[in-house]
């Protein structure tokens, strides 16, 4: 039981990943939760167990074939941090948020793409301008009407209110 120069461990011990750390349990070598909760994250399985509890998300692990533990743990890691978050809808909240904004900012896209359009259409249908200078000559307009269009955007473009009503619109779901 000598103590050598890694942190005051024993010869031979190793740091018990955070699962065990958090159940205050010896870490056996072929401990199910080891690959997926290592010991500098313990928040991971702490939210994890505050949500699913331990003997289930063991039970979980030890049902599933070993190449698909990984991703089982993702899913349970990221809906124990929605949960923490919201715990009444979790992961479906931040979906049907997302979605909220997703429709917003489709109408707002579509009212957007309708109104340029609609500036296009009276541009082009309006005759060339054809200026008469003092001697008798015309003087064509150089500039196509899409290059008009573009180098001074009428001001319809934006005069129109183009915000739709959404709460929250301005609130990251990622900064929670």
């Amino acid at each position: 039981m000598k103590e050598n120069n890694n942190g005051g461990r024993k010869q031979g011990a190793v740091a018990p990943c955070a699962a065990c750390k958090l159940l205050r349990r010896r870490c056996a070598p072929d401990c199910v939760f080891s690959p997926y909760f290592p010991a500098d994250e313990p928040q991971k399985f702490a939210n994890v167990h505050r949500v699913f509890g331990a003997s289930n998300v063991n039970k979980m692990l030890q049902e599933l074939p070993v190449n698909q533990r990984g991703d089982a743990v993702s899913s349970m890691v990221y809906e124990a941090n929605a949960r923490v978050r919201d715990p009444v809808y979790g992961c479906v909240g931040a979906i049907s948020s997302l979605q909220q904004q997703i429709d917003a900012l489709q109408a707002q896209l579509a009212l957007a793409q309708a109104e340029v359009v609609h500036l296009r259409m009276r541009q082009f249908s309006k005759p060339p301008h054809h200026h008469h200078h003092q001697g008798g000559t015309s003087s064509p307009d150089n500039s196509s009407p899409s290059s008009k269009l573009m180098s001074s955007p009428p001001k319809s473009l934006f005069s129109m209110d183009m915000v739709v009503d959404q709460p929250n619109m301005g609130e990251s779901l990622w900064s929670c």
